[in-house]
């Protein structure tokens, strides 16, 4: 298919561009899981490594020999000047292209964890930002899996996908239900779940040894609140990060990077 220029913003094949929201794109017609956005040849790459399908690419420039390259000639990929297409999505094409992809099935939590040591749970943290901070550094370090809680950012946001550098598609993730469920799950694959909280019976992070746990769940939460309740009276440990100058915590996605290293063993 060659590239197809674009003249009019009104073109329903650039609907996927068109200001849309991550939220309708989750619930985009014509599609079976819905749709997310990859931005830059990179992240597309890594998508399509993983068997992501792409719907279309929307490219600017050098870019557009890029797009074509990466997915054949099968898939739409739409250019034009950058003022038009900037107009059509609401902001800047930074990185070249942009493409619509295809959402896959999220799988079964207990066949995502089926031989995983290391894995990390994230309870209702909003930002993007701070979810793909630490999909990058659970990719980074080591981490076997990803569970996201219901009320947590969705981790194939645009933001997040970005700020990732595209680990969101690489590291293994998918949704959990309540904490009862979760914590029958965790027990019956044999973890010993551990949440990072201030809390005054909480084991340092430098002295704990992880070493002695054949298999551990790191569990983080949000900003500000912290962890549940229901995800502390989950927990087998609580661990805190040591810190100096009367600082208390850090961002949970430095936090993460800290912990997770720690407890890679």
């Amino acid at each position: 298919m060659p590239v197809v220029q674009i003249h009019d913003l009104g073109d329903l094949r650039l609907a996927d561009y068109s200001h849309v929201t991550d939220v309708a794109l989750k619930k985009a017609r014509g599609s079976e899981h819905g749709l997310y956005l990859a931005e830059s040849s990179l992240v597309l790459e890594r998508a399509l490594a993983v068997g992501h399908r792409p719907r279309s690419v929307l490219a600017l420039g050098a870019a557009v020999d890029e797009a074509v390259a990466l997915v054949g000639d099968d898939v739409p990929v739409f250019s034009g000047p950058g003022e038009l297409l900037a107009e059509l999505t609401g902001y800047a094409l930074h990185r070249g292209l942009i493409a619509s992809m295809n959402r896959p099935a999220l799988p079964d939590p207990a066949a995502l964890l089926t031989g995983a040591r290391r894995i990390v749970i994230l309870e209702n943290i909003s930002d993007p930002t701070n979810v793909g901070a630490i999909f990058r550094s659970a990719g980074a370090i080591g981490a076997d899996a990803i569970l996201v809680t219901p009320r947590c950012s969705d981790p194939f946001y645009r933001r997040a996908i970005r700020v990732s550098m595209g680990t969101v598609l690489q590291v293994p993730w998918t949704r959990v239900g309540n904490w009862p469920s979760t914590r029958e799950l965790l027990t019956g694959q044999g973890f010993h779940v551990a949440a990072l909280a201030l809390a005054p019976d909480a084991v340092s992070l430098r002295t704990w040894r992880a070493d002695s746990v054949e298999r551990l769940a790191l569990v983080l939460g949000a900003e500000g609140h912290g962890l549940t309740a229901e995800a502390l009276g989950a927990a087998d440990t609580i661990l805190q990060i040591p810190m100096k100058h009367g600082i208390d915590s850090l961002n949970v996605a430095a936090a993460s990077a800290v912990a997770m290293w720690a407890l890679s063993g």
